[in-house]
């Protein structure tokens, strides 16, 4: 299914569902608003015919004004959040079920603030179930498909952290469990650039903001961006930006 997430959800309803209880089975529908879940529970749901197996933890979504059919084994609980999500903006495709692996407490403890939020903040709900959703959006995405994405969006996120410390490939790789041959790998596929130039990247991006928007000195920002050596940065700044870094400071200081 697509997802748009450009902009917040509007969450109608919030809370910890029960079923199973009286019946095995039971069709559900709500013409308007999509149905995002954490599941506690073993049992299945059934969407067009086509069954998908529940554990504990998994995590679901259904689109709104899509008739589901749940099959329970007794008491049945989980997380509930039923909103109206944007119909326009960058599409990402999510799966119906997904096994949120290691971040499944993670994702656990996202569905609760939504849930505690809502109704007495709304605004904090429609936040929280954002980033919730942006975290279920990316646990099975890209090019290098389920778990090999999960170790990339690890790989980023770790570079993210480090990027003013000396980054080293193998350091990274060792970081999110991989060989460096199988990081480069995955990283390629899913990104279609190379670790190394996308740390090169990153830190160039910062410089430029920091360069643009910040009064800092131009050692600080080189140190601050992970090329402690002037030269070094001047050389960087000249490659990726275009000019030196007193010259992209000053272009913006002329306008």
């Amino acid at each position: 299914m697509t997802l748009y997430l450009d902009e917040p959800p509007d969450v109608v309803n919030a809370g910890v569902g029960i079923g199973g209880l009286n019946v095995s089975e039971e069709s559900f529908l709500l013409p308007d608003l999509w149905q995002i879940h954490m599941h506690k529970y073993e049992g299945a749901i059934e969407l067009g015919g086509t069954l998908h197996p529940i554990k504990p933890g998994y995590v679901s979504l259904i689109p709104a004004g899509v008739e589901v059919r749940f099959h329970y084994r007794g008491r049945s609980e989980n997380f509930h959040i039923h909103a109206r999500l944007p119909k326009h903006g960058s599409p990402n495709t999510v799966p119906v079920m997904q096994d949120p692996g290691a971040t499944t407490s993670a994702l656990a403890e996202m569905f609760r603030q939504a849930v505690t939020a809502n109704p007495e903040a709304p605004a904090r709900a429609n936040a929280e179930s954002w980033a919730l959703l942006w975290r279920m959006a990316r646990l099975d995405a890209g090019p290098a498909g389920g778990g090999h994405h999960r170790s990339v969006e690890a790989a980023l996120a770790y570079i993210e952290e480090h990027l003013p410390a000396p980054l080293a490939v193998p350091e990274i790789a060792a970081a999110v469990g991989l060989s460096h041959n199988h990081l480069t790998r995955l990283f390629h596929a899913a990104t279609g650039t190379t670790v190394v130039a996308h740390i090169r990247r990153r830190r160039l991006e910062r410089a430029r903001h920091l360069l643009l928007e910040s009064t800092l000195s131009i050692p600080a920002i080189a140190a601050a961006v992970g090329i402690a050596d002037l030269q070094a940065f001047n050389k960087a700044c000249r490659r990726e930006l275009g000019a030196s870094p007193r010259a992209v400071r000053e272009a913006v200081r002329k306008l």
